[in-house]
Order: structure tokens, then C-alpha cells, then sequence
């Protein structure tokens, strides 16, 4: 079966590069394409959907606003189990600061390139391994400006309030940027962050494979 795995924010496929699913499940990439202006997060999500075969049946995996889009996804078809990381399944789970900066409509003032200095000094104190911050420093230099400007404003717009089951929901206990105790998630891994796709991979992995061998 595939499992459409779809990236956070400044990222792309490399972010599950320590990924594994067992035998008898593809891993299948939904990169993300070109934005339209003032465009939300729903209207992206159904875009995106389009690379999928829905012929047959498949899974969909989204990391942070991948499990967003994921979520939106899961809406208009109707994928065997979708698998949140380091997410939210709805607007509800925000911290509030995601809201405040809404409301200051801090997404369309705050210059890009500091977003992309402040990511980049996190990494340097952030617990993956040196090979893992290679690439995520190199993700970071190579995201695209205008795409994070857009992406920023569309999960600060994002009102989904609707959970589509079947759906789980792994979530580290640390996680930085989407506190668990704002969330709901079905299985925590003890002292994770956000970007433990990376840091704690075998984690997740074995994760992965309880649920999609019990599907």
C-alpha cells in the first residue's frame, strides 16, 4: 500500500530521510507545489490531493502543517488511516501565540529572512545528530521566501475544527512549537520535539509499523 508522506514548513522530502515502514508499504512523496496567492490552506490541501491515486487504498502521513494539509486532505477522500507528526489536526490545538500573531497580522510584516536566522540559531542547540543538522540547516537556506510567507498565513487562517477517523496523532512531550498540552494526540513519545522524525526516528518507526500492520 502507499503512504503519501507530506513535509512541514521549510522542509521537503530530506525531513524523512530516517524514515521506514515495513515490508508491503511505498513511501511516496507529496512535494509540495507552487502557492497561489492569498490562497488557503484548504484550497492548497485539495491541490495537493491531486498527485494521489485513489484507485486503490492508501495512508496518508503529514509532518507539522503537513499533518495539517493532511487533515484537509482525509476530508475529500478517504484515505485508510491518516498519521499525524508534530501537528495539529484542528485550529483549536494552536498555542496562543499562533493566535496573537493573527491577529497582528505578524505573518504579512516579519521579514522572511529573520524567520530563517532564528530556525537556523535553533538548530545549532537542537538535539539532531551532525549529519541531521546538515541537512536541516541546508533546508532551511534552500526554503523558498515567498512559500513561507504564504504557508505562515494560511496555518495562522487555518479554522478547521473537524477530526476525520480514522486518524492518529504521535506527538513528542517537548515539542517547541505545538505544546502536547494543547493537542490530542493517541500515542506520545517521552521528551520528543518537533523534529523528532530525525532525533528519535526508531521511535517512530516502530511506531509506524504498529499501526500499519494492525490496519
Amino acid at each position: 500500500m502507499k503512504i503519501y508522506f507530506i513535509s512541514g514548513l521549510a522542509a521537503d522530502r530530506r525531513i524523512f530521510k530516517n524514515i521506514q515502514l515495513p515490508d508491503g508499504f511505498e513511501i511516496v512523496h507529496l512535494d509540495y507545489i507552487k502557492e497561489i496567492k492569498n490562497e488557503s490552506l484548504e484550497s492548497y490541501a485539495r491541490r495537493l490531493a491531486e498527485k494521489i491515486d485513489i484507485s486503490e487504498n492508501f495512508a496518508i502521513v503529514g509532518l507539522s502543517m503537513g499533518g495539517m494539509i493532511a487533515s484537509e486532505i482525509s476530508k475529500i477522500h478517504k484515505p485508510v488511516i491518516t498519521i499525524l507528526i508534530s501537528s495539529a489536526s484542528t485550529c483549536n490545538q494552536f498555542p496562543r501565540r499562533f493566535k496573537l500573531a493573527y491577529y497582528l497580522r505578524l505573518y504579512k510584516i516579519l521579514p522572511v529572512h529573520l524567520f530563517k536566522s532564528a530556525s537556523i540559531i535553533k538548530r545549532l542547540f537542537s538535539p539532531e545528530s551532525k549529519a541531521d543538522k546538515e541537512v536541516l540547516l541546508q533546508l532551511i537556506r534552500e526554503s523558498d521566501p515567498a512559500f513561507i510567507r504564504w504557508a505562515l498565513g494560511a496555518i495562522l487562517k487555518w479554522k478547521n475544527k473537524q477530526i476525520t477517523e480514522p486518524m492518529w496523532h504521535i506527538h513528542g512531550s517537548k515539542d517547541e512549537i505545538i505544546p502536547i498540552k494543547n493537542t490530542k494526540p493517541t500515542h506520545v513519545i517521552s521528551k520528543g520535539t518537533h523534529l523528532m522524525v530525525l532525533s528519535r526516528a526508531d521511535e517512530v518507526n516502530k511506531l509506524l509499523k504498529e499501526m500499519l500492520l494492525s490496519l
